[in-house]
């Protein structure tokens, strides 16, 4: 799952679980944390869960060190993955005959050496500390940057005039560095809070309102989620953004000379003589309160970034349609192979470095070649063809899905996404996000019914983790698609045993967010339910086949939020 979207609005949850049931939680999943000599898990029964979970002992191996996008870990991992396709009898669907499909990358790492961010007074300059107290954006556009400018303070930097809200309301930006808090207000519809309050909305609204340059302030809420401390120990990874045929970044934002982040304990240097406190400030935002206003300084940002030029890939099989109208009709299933690599230090009390990615998201690729392998052994193709995607830098902005939906092998009609299901506990369910967007509501349905499954609506609605995965690339695109998740009701067999991690599919989820999302303990170890995923696989394989052979091809509800596509390279993390 892309960065940290999805992560903070789980987490805050936490704080409704009672102190027996979190130390219960904790005693569940602590035993298959890392040890000198972890237990090796025993076989599954099943033939299709047993597939599964060797597909995902080896794609999380530490042989394939983490799966970062662009490093030779992720290259043996999508060697695995293409072997696995060959094997399967499955049809190449990438460049030139192949099953992989080139996605151009510019990789950029932040320097501390001439980076800067200076408050300045009439009566004095404060100095704030790279790191300490501050973090610049990595640039895609230049090696070094910097801009001097006065400072307005945005708000949330949002615009919904038709509810009444427009944070720049008497504001000008032109030729300015807007100071802006994260998020959207409460009262919007969930999606259209979650794509309003994105990194990349407010940065493509302030460029095209003439900003010079962005900070971005964090408050005490923002750091109870993720906190700075992670931040910082992060510093020194590489962001990155597709290139395009001129080497250029293809969703970069140069009029905005530089973009930094302060800390929660530093905001307040930005408000010096505002006559207003950051948590003031996030608090109006929290009551819907807030209005911009000038502020009383000018502020000198300066970036040094080390750029340079990487390719990865996308890998692609179809099993042709069966119908020579159809067939050039593409039904995605789509999971994303990469993950966040190898740590510069211990990332947890172990010594555990490798950030090996079993649920996030070997188990999604996983499911999707078993649904593959379940599909072709029918001998039946439906009338569209069907894909099967492996997808590269979705932890760095949904790059390798953003790149299909530009460079598709032929027109896509409906993306069905695997990320992170998590599967920690026996469920007799299945939650599909962003279904009722599109008519992809009635295949689901038969699907589930033909494969003895319930459908649950998304638990936690408020995160709208649809915007947060491979499948918003495809929505951006105009493309139908809906996200396959982990069920939340528990399995008939756990009826009545204590609430713990073991029984509870909730609450592990949410431990193993506390715990271990982005982590080096997301690994095999964990208690992944094969069973339920070799569910999901059925559900996976059903779906696309239906999809795949109804006469229709999917569409979104009328008026729907995202029926107007938009512009593909707007679903990167940031657009610096």
């Amino acid at each position: 799952m892309s960065a940290v979207d999805r992560a903070p609005a789980r987490q805050s949850l936490l704080i409704t679980l009672s102190l027996s049931v979190a130390l219960s939680l904790l005693a569940a999943l602590s035993a298959c944390k890392r040890t000198s000599a972890p237990p090796v898990p025993p076989p599954v029964a099943d033939a299709a869960a047993q597939r599964i979970r060797n597909d995902v002992a080896t794609l999380a191996d530490d042989a394939m060190q983490g799966r970062e996008t662009g490093t030779p870990g992720f290259e043996r991992a999508a060697d695995v993955v293409v072997a696995r396709f060959r094997a399967l009898g499955l049809q190449p669907a990438g460049d030139n005959g192949t099953f992989s499909q080139r996605v151009p990358l510019l990789k950029a790492v932040r320097l501390a050496d001439g980076a800067r961010l200076d408050v300045i007074r009439a009566d004095r300059t404060i100095h704030l500390r790279f790191a300490d107290q501050y973090l610049p954006e990595p640039d895609f556009t230049a090696a070094t940057n910097a801009v001097q400018a006065p400072a307005v303070f945005v708000g949330q930097g949002v615009s919904a005039t038709d509810i009444g809200h427009d944070d720049f309301a008497g504001l000008d930006v032109r030729g300015r560095i807007a100071v802006v808090l994260g998020g959207a207000p409460a009262r919007l519809e969930n999606d259209r809070r979650a794509v309003l309050g994105s990194q990349v909305e407010k940065l493509r609204t302030l460029a095209a309102r003439g900003a010079v340059g962005v900070i971005f302030v964090d408050t005490a809420e923002d750091e109870a989620q993720l906190p700075w401390a992670r931040r910082v120990a992060h510093r020194d990874r590489a962001a990155m953004r597709l290139r395009d045929a001129d080497g250029h970044a293809i969703d970069a934002l140069p009029q905005l000379r530089v973009v930094a982040r302060v800390s929660a304990a530093a905001a307040d240097l930005l408000f010096d003589g505002s006559g207003h406190t950051a948590a003031e400030l996030a608090t109006a935002a929290r009551n819907g309160e807030l209005h911009g206003f000038a502020l009383p300084v000018k502020l000198a940002l300066a970036t040094r970034t080390r750029i340079a030029p990487i390719d990865s890939r996308n890998l692609l099989a179809t099993l042709p349609g069966s119908d020579p109208a159809l067939a050039r009709q593409y039904v995605a299933s789509s999971a994303h192979l990469d993950h966040l690599g190898v740590a510069p230090e211990a990332a947890d009390a172990t010594g555990d470095r490798i950030f090996n990615g079993a649920l996030d998201n070997a188990l999604g690729v996983a499911i999707v070649l078993e649904a593959a392998r379940q599909l072709h052994a029918t001998g039946h193709a439906p009338r569209r063809s069907l894909l099967f995607a492996a997808l590269t830098g979705e932890e760095q902005g949904l790059l390798g899905a953003q790149w299909l939906a530009l460079h598709p092998p032929g027109r896509l009609v409906a993306d069905i996404n695997l990320d992170m299901p998590m599967l920690l506990a026996p469920t007799r369910d299945v939650v599909p996000i962003g279904a009722s967007h599109s008519t992809l509501q009635g295949p689901l349905q038969r699907a589930a019914a033909d494969t003895a499954l319930t459908l649950s609506p998304d638990p936690f609605p408020e995160e709208s983790v649809f915007v947060r995965s491979d499948q918003y690339a495809f929505v951006r695109a105009g493309i139908p698609s809906l996200y396959l998740d982990g069920g939340v009701v528990p399995a008939a067999s756990s009826a009545g045993k204590p609430a713990d991690a073991t029984t509870m599919p909730k609450l592990a989820q949410r431990d193993f967010l506390r715990r271990c999302y982005h982590q080096a303990c997301d690994d095999v170890h964990l208690p992944i339910q094969y069973g339920d995923a070799a569910r999901l696989a059925r559900l996976d394989a059903r779906l696309a086949w239906l999809i795949g052979n109804d006469a229709d091809a999917p569409r979104w509800q009328p008026g729907d939020f995202f029926a107007t596509p938009a512009t593909p390279a707007a679903t990167a993390a940031t657009a610096k």
